[in-house]
């Protein structure tokens, strides 16, 4: 047992490499990466590979590979959140502004991870959240919808982790000014960012819970323009916090209906 959860760990921090840039590592490469023989990566390889979690490249590397994709369909296909939310989403541009794209993340590791997005009818430039792509707990609007709403402790752990990273990312300089951000957010119940993930871009996002728990959180992500105003944010960030509210309760009466068949 002890040796399957080895293997296991091994390949789940094999699978890990490929979140840099480099499109395929060989087997050297991997070994080297995580300080182990070449004999065993080998073997970790074909199995990942026969299951088809890696794939072979022309050069001698290997890639991550279509079991992926599949899993990605089954995820989508079999997602609740997903499922309450894509409704609601599409109504929230049609309400605001069709310029604008709304997405939907979750937590992910010490990290914000977009699930789902639904884009407006008119031409824009795409968000920095796209699915699958993470961004920092402690930058931008999403981010900081569901911050505003972890336990004291978890959020203080966060904070120590990362001061320096916060301190660079926004205006807050210590731990006092940075909690004191995260209640205000809490008690309006939504977060506004400008140009804190790209210069120009606003961000308005408020949490979705189910009873205490935060699940995730919910945007609207657009472009500043000229003519853009405080009440006009204001005005979105309520339009948000309903959408947001929305999604919580359909969450719920899901969760509901499954205890019920069960």
């Amino acid at each position: 047992m002890k040796k399957a959860a080895s293997a296991l760990a091994r390949g789940l921090a094999m699978l890990d490499l490929f979140e840099g840039e480099q499109a395929d590592l060989t087997i050297e490469e991997m070994a080297q990466r995580l300080g182990v023989s070449a004999r065993t990566v080998y073997r970790d390889v074909r199995t990942l590979r026969d299951a088809g979690f890696l794939d072979p490249t022309a050069n001698a590397g290997y890639t991550l590979g279509p079991a992926f994709v599949h899993f990605d369909w089954l995820l989508r296909k079999g997602d609740g959140l997903i499922r309450c939310a894509a409704g609601p989403m599409r109504r929230l541009l049609d309400t605001t502004r069709q310029e604008a794209t709304v997405v939907l993340c979750r937590r992910y590791r010490d990290c914000v991870m977009c699930i789902h997005q639904e884009h407006g009818l008119v031409p824009h430039e795409s968000p920095v959240y796209e699915r699958g792509v993470s961004v920092p707990i402690f930058a931008g609007a999403t981010s900081k919808a569901i911050l505003a709403h972890l336990s004291s402790r978890g959020l203080k752990r966060i904070y120590l982790e990362n001061e320096a990273q916060i301190r660079a990312a926004s205006r807050q300089v210590d731990w006092k000014s940075f909690s004191a951000e995260l209640a205000r957010i809490r008690s309006q119940g939504y977060a506004l960012t400008i140009s804190e993930l790209r210069p120009g871009s606003v961000g308005i996002a408020s949490p979705i819970l189910r009873e205490d728990q935060v699940m995730g959180s919910l945007a609207l992500i657009f472009r500043q323009g000229q003519h853009d105003t405080d009440a006009a944010y204001r005005e979105y960030g309520e339009q948000v916090k309903e959408t947001a509210r929305e999604i919580s309760a359909a969450l719920m009466q899901l969760g509901n209906a499954t205890i019920a068949r069960q």
